[in-house]
């Protein structure tokens, strides 16, 4: 459970800004390039594909990755009056920063200016009625994940590793960065965990399976693994996840896997006495 004495505690009086939204997961990592984007986006596709009403806010206010990801590159968004309208694409609703300004266009902003666009995105975007909304924070523990946790009622966060130590020490600064605030930790997901080469076999070129030692250190939830894998690269580049999970091979598997353990650890946590509980049941 959350402690209370962080900015969850301080702000779970106040009336909820996203009342129509069930759960508010983080995806957060401690370092940049381990694929937080990638488990962002397929976990928010997986979870629509289970028959959840999903939505995937781009919080990586300084380098957003969703218009490639999701195909939106190009696509400005629209707004009625003061509300932002959701992409919809790939079953579930998306916005990103990326969406409301120029592309290539540096954000070269302060931390005010941080918060500031990210409280825009998050709650002026009418979301509507949600199961799930995940936010894909940027790396690191700075304003961002700082103003997400003051501004939004969170369910819990899921940390990215990959297997090496030096990305785990980086993901044990973001565990404790989101326990200091108060906000779950659901699990960790270990990504690039392995690859299959052309001849067959695995190769664990980054040390297969430090994430999950790392979350049994730290007594935290594992949720499974993502290989490196081409098809997976290509379907991100071009916009196109859905296609992750219809080829019939080990990674729409593997997406499957970590959708389901995900949603029996949010079912678990709420039944410990989390918040209001999703109306989806992946079996």
């Amino acid at each position: 459970m959350p402690t209370q004495d962080g900015p969850q505690a301080a702000q779970a009086a106040q009336p909820a800004p996203l009342p129509g939204v069930k759960q508010i997961i983080a995806v957060g990592a401690g370092k940049g390039g381990v694929g937080k984007s990638t488990v962002s986006v397929n976990l928010a596709v997986g979870l629509a594909r289970a028959g959840a009403k999903v939505g995937l806010l781009d919080g990586d206010i300084y380098g957003p990755s969703l218009p490639t990801m999701l195909g939106l590159t190009g696509q400005p968004a629209q707004a009625q009056g003061n509300v932002i309208q959701p992409f919809e694409v790939h079953g579930i609703r998306a916005m990103t920063l990326g969406a409301l300004v120029e592309e290539e266009k540096p954000l070269i902003w302060r931390g005010p200016m941080a918060h500031g666009a990210f409280k825009q995105i998050a709650t002026q975007t009418g979301w509507g009625e949600l199961d799930y909304l995940i936010i894909d924070l940027p790396p690191g523990t700075g304003d961002v994940p700082l103003t997400m946790s003051q501004l939004l009622q969170m369910t819990g966060a899921v940390v990215v590793c990959t297997p090496q130590k030096v990305a785990q020490d980086d993901a044990r600064r973001a565990v404790r960065m989101f326990q200091t605030l108060g906000v779950e930790v659901l699990g960790v997901v270990e990504n690039m965990s392995y690859f299959i080469g052309d001849d067959g076999k695995e190769y664990d070129i980054f040390g297969k399976g430090g994430a999950e030692t790392m979350a049994g250190q730290m007594d935290i939830p594992f949720l499974g693994t993502l290989p490196i894998n081409t098809v997976l690269r290509h379907n991100c580049d071009t916009g196109d996840p859905t296609a992750n999970f219809t080829g019939g091979d080990k990674l729409a598997e593997e997406l499957d896997a970590l959708t389901q353990a995900f949603v029996r650890r949010v079912e678990d946590f709420l039944a410990s006495g989390g918040a209001q509980q999703p109306t989806i049941s992946v079996t």
